[in-house]
């Protein structure tokens, strides 16, 4: 039975014969661990999150997913193995799991954090004016993609405005590279009839560093769509360590 039956039946579960007097003299004792959670819940409803640390904030998220275990090591753990909060929920599924104390249920519900965050940072984008709202771009861009194992290039689709039409993932690749093909983008752009497009892809080194390549295909696009009046706002590479704007850096 997965860790989530074992959470929804509680802490009453079926004793073999002869248990039933031991498990009813433990039945009354509190576990270690009980009165730890209560204490975080307590300085969380009266303090925030400020209050706690960054292994406290995930032992509690794996409250529910753990219902009957301490989640302090679990916790400090991911963190370990991971080294913050951001990459603990950038992982992939499979390799949250080979930590110890960290099995399916809360390997989900770590994901399922990750997706929230980045429907959220999304929400706070669509419909605003992009080029005014550029923290809240790159939060989103961060969030989605500077802890994936491989390279994804994304577009921001824009209409006269520079509002958000679509966000959408074109290619993925491998660890160091993702084939991107100037034609395929553009017109993407003209389907959904955008103005202007902003280029995004993450380097999963962690290094934003633009290579001649990067440099190179960005130019590409941006030939191919200035004489179909599509202007290449900029292109943002994101990594662990930051990011880089190509404008900002005039390769563009």
């Amino acid at each position: 039975m997965g860790e989530d039956e074992r959470g929804f039946f509680g802490e009453g579960a079926f004793q073999p014969a002869g248990k039933e007097a031991k498990a009813g003299k433990a039945a009354g004792q509190k576990k270690h661990y009980e009165g730890h959670r209560e204490r975080l819940r307590q300085r969380f409803a009266e303090a925030g999150s400020d209050a706690l640390s960054d292994y406290e904030l995930l032992e509690m998220m794996l409250f529910r997913s753990v219902p009957r275990a301490d989640t302090k090591g679990p916790a400090k753990a991911l963190l370990e193995r991971f080294g913050s909060i951001g990459e603990v929920l950038g992982a992939p599924e499979h390799r949250l799991k080979e930590v110890s104390g960290i099995g399916e249920a809360a390997a989900r519900d770590l994901k399922l954090i990750a997706a929230l965050t980045q429907r959220m940072l999304r929400a706070e984008v669509r419909g605003r004016e992009v080029l005014s709202s550029w923290a809240q771009v790159l939060d989103y861009c961060r969030a989605a993609m500077a802890y994936e194992a491989r390279e994804e290039f994304r577009i921001l689709f824009l209409d006269k405005k520079n509002l958000l039409i679509r966000d959408e993932r074109q290619q993925t690749g491998t660890v160091d590279h993702t084939p991107v093909y100037p034609r395929e983008v553009v017109r993407r752009a003209l389907e959904l009839s955008a103005s202007a497009i902003i280029l995004v892809h993450n380097h999963p080194s962690g290094d934003p560093t633009p290579s001649r390549a990067d440099i190179e295909m960005t130019r590409t696009i941006i030939a191919t769509a200035e004489p179909l009046g599509i202007t290449v706002h900029d292109h943002i590479i994101i990594g662990k360590d930051g990011h880089a704007s190509m404008k900002g850096l005039q390769l563009i």
